[in-house]
């Protein structure tokens, strides 16, 4: 692993402007805010990945929320979505603590490393395929940096189909479902539901769920 390329890449994604629309989207709502936000000082740039440089997991997620990570600088930090992700990842023993608030919140991760497919909050949660293609550089270098990894956790379609097409999987390409595993080269992909509001609220995704999600990549990742 190489913490150095870890950091190179961080400074490269916080600085990055390629797509003009997401650039002016994530600038917007920092500066608007939301009226509960309205004392803080958003990010408002892209979120490079964070944890463990030694990971043998990556969670993959789709991008960040516009008033979660856009606001706190942290990936799924500050947000509903995060709140399941974490307290997950805690039960499994990849986080040390079960909430990721903020970037001083004292949070640090163990054997996992968090990031996200396009890495700029995208006006109503959607990145063009254009956005996605200009963000999958950083993936793949951190994907090479992260030497001793051996299981993404793919957190909904866009995140399973971004993975698939950065490890250049040959077609036809494994399709997503929760728990679905696909083996490409060095590495297993998991598929879960996001931990979206509208999954968590609808029941279509339990913390057992993700539970078993998590003990699953845990497993393959010490086999």
């Amino acid at each position: 692993m190489s913490d150095a390329a870890l950091e190179a890449i961080e400074r490269e994604v916080v600085d990055c402007r390629l797509c003009p629309r997401l650039v002016a989207w994530r600038e917007e709502v920092a500066r608007v805010k939301r009226a509960a936000f309205a004392g803080e000082e958003y990010w408002g740039r892209p979120l490079p990945g964070f944890g463990d440089p030694a990971a043998r997991v990556l969670v993959l997620g789709l991008a960040p929320a516009a008033h979660g990570g856009n606001r706190t600088g942290r990936i799924f930090t500050g947000d509903r979505s995060g709140d399941w992700l974490f307290a997950a990842l805690w039960r499994a023993g990849f986080a040390s603590q079960a909430t990721s608030v903020s970037l001083d919140d004292g949070l640090r991760m163990k054997d996992c490393f968090v990031a996200a497919a396009v890495r700029c909050a995208p006006p109503a949660n959607r990145p063009l395929p254009s956005e996605r293609d200009n963000c999958l550089p950083y993936l793949e270098r951190e994907l090479a940096a992260l030497a001793r990894l051996r299981v993404i956790v793919c957190l909904g379609g866009f995140a399973w189909d971004a993975a698939l097409r950065v490890l250049r999987a040959p077609r036809p390409r494994p399709k997503f479902a929760h728990g679905a595993e696909a083996g490409v080269g060095r590495l297993t992909l998991i598929g879960c539901y996001h931990p979206s509001q509208q999954n968590t609220f609808t029941g279509r995704l339990t913390e057992a769920m993700m539970d078993a999600v998590f003990n699953r990549a845990r497993e393959l990742a010490r086999a």
